[in-house]
């Protein structure tokens, strides 16, 4: 998976239609032959820039949390520096990223459901995007104060991805209003003793 993809609009064309075609359908059930008609190439072209379907997949995983990160540090860069109001901007970042862009859900979750294999390269990609947000809420909760920072940033985490995962199949109202509730509750409990 060395090789460097020539970024072409033909190349630029087959990554956006694999992008809506896999987040809308799933991995497994489009083929080539789909994401090349809806992007108005040639299999032989995305083909010539991707090299494989898994390939294209690896670059589909890679833009969609590249477009995330991207969005999210614009949000928290503009955001109250405090842990409180960068959690706040994270959680509603990520109803509106939801709102616009998340009606599935998660992508990274929803590839992960198709693509469990370690050996696999978009397993990297998947797990990479949890770890940075682990990093993330674990970060905010030390800036905070908190006594045990990784526990609080791990239940920070599960509240995100719950919310998330609520979002996308419309399980409840508010979720990422309610999920920042307890997230709030936790950055600011007192320290047990």
């Amino acid at each position: 998976m060395a090789e460097t993809i020539e970024w072409t609009p033909k190349a630029r064309a087959a990554l956006q239609a694999a992008g809506e075609l896999f987040y809308e359908r799933g991995i497994h059930a489009v083929g080539v032959d789909a994401v090349a008609e809806r992007a108005g190439v040639t299999k032989k072209t995305l083909y010539d820039r991707f090299g494989s379907k898994e390939r294209l997949v690896v670059e589909y995983l890679v833009d969609r949390d590249r477009r995330w990160n991207d969005y999210l540090d614009a949000r928290l860069t503009v955001a109250d520096p405090s842990a409180e109001g960068q959690l706040a901007e994270l959680f509603a970042a990520a109803r509106d990223w939801a709102e616009a862009r998340g009606s599935k859900g998660c992508a990274m979750v929803n590839a992960h459901a198709e693509i469990s294999d370690p050996a696999h390269p978009a397993y990297r990609v998947i797990v990479g995007q949890k770890a940075r947000m682990r990093s993330l809420l674990r970060g905010l909760a030390e800036l905070a104060g908190c006594a045990d920072p990784e526990l609080v940033g791990d239940q920070l985490m599960l509240l995100h991805e719950g919310a998330v995962v609520t979002a996308g199949m419309g399980a409840l109202e508010d979720p990422f209003g309610r999920a920042l509730t307890v997230g709030l509750a936790l950055l600011t409990r007192p320290p047990q003793e």
